[in-house]
């Protein structure tokens, strides 16, 4: 009897009205962090301000938010079998999810722009070959998978037609410990996905690059930006910028020359600003912030230690940093907004 009471009550709590993020204060961005109590996920406002707190059993990567209602998706720390469902207005944990037998989570997942379809980027354990598992948000219930069309997928993002963009890094890594397996032959990829799960494109970048897998994405009005890491010989300085538009091959956006080395091969977020005239890319082994405009010109380079969440916020940007610090971010230097008590993560993932 107790179980189906619980039942019951699991059917009644999931017909409740859901607040919307607007009844929380509008927090316009979530983060994964840790603090002297663990490791939490975060809604944080314009200003970098913490203004809600959820705990995580484990380190947290990414998130997504629900485009309607104020419930966030956090993900493991790739690769990983946690996917916790949050209603970000009580703190309670609605779902959790597990990939199916064999597979992993990858760190990223979105929504559909209507919110009754969650998509997350996930490897088959062994091999990494790439799928885009979906869940129904009713219940957020498995409903089935799609080819990611490449190995080891990480972002995954939703055009407005409903289209997807996935970032598969092309590395095959051990299930067990995450070891590189395949660096010497792997090719990473930008897949153009229907809405339906049809592979429509597939842009790989120049063989001299096939070791700087293709890990981040932002949206631009009329292309898309990726961030990449190297894996080949730190000696050579490589582009971690690339645009992409669909139908034509892959840009690379070095920077400039004197800061060819800034990054140390290592981006590890990407963002853009709405109207698509600048883009942010940071790096936290590298402790920089380069902005670049529309067309992949490098138009500035700051320095904090431990940069890496990054967001749009109206025409410049919101950076985070490993010592819980939010700065401002434009061409002319960065401006701290706020402090808090919180190692931020690698993701500042815009609402």
């Amino acid at each position: 009897m107790a179980t189906r009471r619980a039942f019951l009550a699991g059917l009644a709590a999931a017909s409740l009205p859901r607040m919307a993020w607007a009844d929380l204060g509008s927090p316009a961005f979530l983060a994964a962090g840790k603090t002297d109590s663990g490791f939490m996920l975060h809604g944080l406002s314009g200003t970098g301000q913490s203004l809600f707190a959820v705990p995580l059993p484990a380190r947290g990567h990414a998130a997504t938010g629900h485009p309607k209602q104020a419930i966030a998706v956090a993900f493991a720390r790739r690769p990983g079998t946690f996917g916790l469902v949050i209603d970000c207005a009580t703190g309670d944990v609605l779902h959790h999810l597990e990939p199916p037998t064999g597979r992993q989570f990858n760190g990223h997942g979105v929504f559909s722009a209507q919110g009754d379809l969650l998509m997350t980027s996930e490897v088959v354990a062994t091999g990494s070959a790439g799928r885009i598992g979906l869940w129904e948000t009713s219940a957020y219930r498995r409903i089935g998978e799609w080819d990611s069309g490449g190995i080891g997928p990480h972002d995954i993002k939703r055009l407005p037609d409903e289209r997807i963009v996935v970032a598969n890094g092309g590395i095959q890594t051990d299930p067990a410990d995450r070891a590189k397996l395949n660096l010497a032959t792997m090719r990473p990829n930008l897949a153009l996905v229907s809405a339906t799960g049809e592979l429509l494109e597939r842009a790989e970048l120049p063989t001299e690059l096939h070791q700087n897998s293709i890990r981040h994405l932002a949206l631009l009005p009329d292309k898309i930006a990726f961030a990449m890491q190297w894996e080949g010989d730190a000696a050579d300085p490589v582009p971690q910028l690339g645009l992409w538009t669909p139908g034509a091959p892959p840009v690379m956006c070095p920077p400039d020359e004197a800061q060819s080395f800034a990054m140390k091969g290592y981006a590890g977020s990407i963002a853009a600003t709405p109207d698509g005239k600048q883009i942010a890319l940071t790096s936290a082994p590298g402790g920089v912030v380069m902005l670049f405009d529309h067309l992949g010109r490098q138009t500035a380079c700051h320095t904090r230690v431990d940069l890496c969440g990054v967001a749009p916020m109206a025409d410049n940007f919101v950076v985070t940093d490993g010592s819980g610090a939010a700065w401002q971010a434009d061409t002319t230097g960065l401006t701290l907004m706020s402090q808090n008590p919180i190692a931020w993560d690698n993701h500042l993932v815009e609402l």
